[in-house]
């Protein structure tokens, strides 16, 4: 089967299906079908049989966009891909949505859209490949992370994240291919974009090779080269056509609308396709695109695996059940009024967790001292993988949270990454996308609050809880003291449908009585940490740093004769999808309810209702040491008090 057959049925597909939706991208698919048929028939190990084979090789199209080209891939290498299927793009419920979703489609191994995030999401990829092949040896894990990256994706400020780490490491094992096409929607990249592509990523350690990215011989030459390449990534950059083979091929009018009806019959004649027929594929591209042999290379990584030693082990990293791992493990414990930022107590209890479980492997943004992610051990460096306990980031908390992304998709490593929470706003895409993703991710964020103190507003996070809050299947825990932050971590490692967010403290914080033997609860989200006897006047409810302040302002009241109960909400989303009875027993139908929280008081009212007092900061902080910040803010015990007294008119 000739190579043109296989690259034009692609075009074909593409072309058709973004047709039938009236909606889609046809020109980077038919730009790329040349370099996508060589990789596909000649060197990605994948075995369609099994898409989730723990050695297969992985393919991302960071250009998430031209997906008509992923499904096209997906169909002709016998993955369940139907031609209905393509016939569907786009459609409500189908296999084929607009962007690829990881999940929702066998075979695709991330979900891509937001430019430059599969970028540096195959870059996790890549490092949790080699640290596994470090760990295990090559006979049970070696192989390549290959993908597609487009001018958009090198123009996204994440991808200069991503590969300058990525060529630091020295990632031998992946792979992308360029497709240079110097278009964009607004037109010619020449508009914004001139910069030398081959110096700069030879600037940051990546092998480069170029070649014309519509000869199939030049392509599969290239790709060669980069297969053979072990000690640095390799960036193949492919000059291509964007909508190749129609009258408006090299133009941004093949970008991101369908051809026509007229049009794309013009191609198919030129391309050697019947114009009068829709999803086309010519007799033998299937057989061309499934004579990979994925099926024996798995058998034999399957008796390889079976006969190792290191299989049982391999194996258990794979599973990742952390919380089994933990059973046994030295677990920090604390005294009542002991002070500890909750940041001290997320370093006890992850080294704990490391020790326990070495597949949990994670790092900062060049702040691990002041995130408490400092755990002992080696850290990972270029030349050493194996056995390494921290990764250091760098000041990239984009590229972090997208290459902590990618390690959790391949699998085999439970990723961490670290920084302070008012930085949330650098990797929020990334989080965003771990929420879709439905990826066991933890997002480590300190220096929680105003509370930062000298530091400023610029540091001092205020909407930013609210932010994380505000992505769907995002669970955030801000603990109260040292023992709820123990019991954060465990709730994390139990959270396996998306990613966590822990949300700590620089300041000190007293262990409060009543959160011994709180972890049920606090994974539950929410409970009673101080109650008053008899029926409660007021039902006062914080999380973090104010929780010690709503149990001294309780105090207070105790003495002027107004009973209040304490209630923490380390996690609000966990608590506001308890069920009706369950939350009633906590705050009892008809007793108000105020909220204290060091941040904008906005969604409050979810929790505290239309008829209760939301207090927090709704301006940004100020440059001041933290107790001064508290009194200025009305956030001391007393002053708290004061205003309860006000709410119920007992002045």
């Amino acid at each position: 089967m000739s190579h043109s057959n296989c690259a034009n049925t692609i075009r074909g597909l593409a072309m058709d299906a973004v047709q039938a939706a009236n909606s889609g991208h046809p020109g980077m698919p038919m730009g790329t079908a040349d370099m996508a048929t060589v990789l596909w028939t000649q060197f990605l190990k994948h075995d369609p049989t099994d898409p989730s084979w723990p050695d297969r090789d992985r393919f991302v199209l960071s250009p998430g966009h031209g997906s008509a080209l992923l499904y096209s891939l997906l169909h002709l290498a016998g993955y369940p891909m139907s031609l209905d299927d393509l016939r569907d793009f786009r459609q409500w419920g189908s296999n084929t949505p607009g962007h690829p979703e990881v999940g929702h489609t066998v075979g695709v191994e991330t979900t891509t859209g937001p430019l430059g995030q599969g970028f540096a999401t195959g870059v996790g990829m890549a490092l949790a490949e080699r640290y596994l092949r470090e760990t295990f040896g090559e006979e049970l894990c070696s192989h390549k992370v290959w993908g597609i990256v487009s001018d958009g994706d090198l123009m996204e400020g994440i991808s200069a994240e991503a590969a300058s780490i990525a060529g630091h490491l020295k990632l031998g094992n992946l792979n992308y291919l360029y497709d240079s096409n110097h278009i964009t929607i607004d037109g010619s990249t020449d508009l914004s974009y001139t910069e030398d592509t081959e110096k700069r990523f030879e600037a940051v350690g990546w092998h480069v090779v170029s070649c014309d990215g519509h000869d199939a011989d030049a392509l599969a030459q290239a790709m060669k080269q980069a297969q053979a390449e072990t000690e640095r990534p390799t960036l193949v950059i492919c000059r291509t056509i964007i909508g190749w083979g129609s009258t408006i091929e090299g133009t941004s009018k093949t970008h991101g609308a369908p051809l026509g009806a007229d049009e794309i019959k013009v191609v198919k004649a030129k391309i050697g396709l019947d114009p009068e027929q829709s999803f086309q594929v010519l007799d033998g591209v299937p057989e061309a695109f499934r004579a990979h042999k994925g099926a024996e290379a798995r058998a034999a990584w399957e008796a390889r695996v079976a006969a190792s030693p290191k299989a049982e082990q391999f194996r258990q990293w794979l599973a990742g059940d952390t919380l089994a791992a933990l059973d046994g493990a030295e677990w920090p414990s604390y005294e009542n009024g002991e002070s500890l930022a909750t940041r001290k107590a997320s370093q006890h209890a992850l080294t704990a967790i490391v020790d326990a479980a070495p597949w949990v492997v994670g790092g900062s943004a060049d702040l691990a001292g002041s995130n408490g992610t400092k755990v002992g051990g080696t850290a990972l460096t270029p030349d050493t993988f194996a056995g390494a306990r921290v990764i250091h980031f760098g000041v990239r908390e984009h590229a972090m949270g997208a290459i902590c992304n990618g390690m959790a998709l391949h699998g085999g490593l439970l990723p961490y990454g670290a920084t302070f929470l008012a930085f949330h706003d650098y990797q929020r895409p990334a989080v965003r996308l771990a929420a879709l993703m439905g990826q066991q991710v933890i997002y480590i964020y300190t220096h929680d609050s105003v509370f930062l103190g000298e530091d400023g507003p610029t540091h001092q996070p205020v909407e930013h809880l609210l932010a994380m809050r505000c992505i769907p299947n995002v669970t955030v825990y801000r603990p109260a003291d040292a023992r709820e932050t123990a019991a954060s971590w465990k709730a994390a490692l139990a959270n396996t449908t998306g990613p966590t967010c822990l949300v700590l403290t620089r300041q000190g914080l007293p262990v409060l009585p009543g959160t011994l033997d709180c972890e049920d609860a606090v994974i539950n989200g929410g409970y009673i940490v101080s109650d008053c006897d008899g029926e409660a006047d007021i039902v006062l409810v914080g999380t973090g740093s104010e929780v010690a302040t709503l149990v001294e302002a309780s105090q207070h009241l105790q003495g002027t004769g107004i009973a209040a109960r304490v209630v923490s909400l380390p996690c609000r989303e966990r608590f506001l999808a308890l069920p009706r009875s369950a939350r009633a027993a906590i705050f009892p139908v008809g007793v108000p309810r105020i909220s204290l929280e060091a941040g904008t008081t906005m969604g409050w009212h979810q929790v505290v209702g239309a008829t209760g007092l939301a207090l927090g900061i709704d301006t940004f902080g100020f440059s001041a040491p933290a107790e001064t910040i508290a009194e200025k803010l009305g956030f001391t015990g007393s002053q708290v008090a004061a205003t309860v007294r006000d709410f119920l008119g007992r002045d």
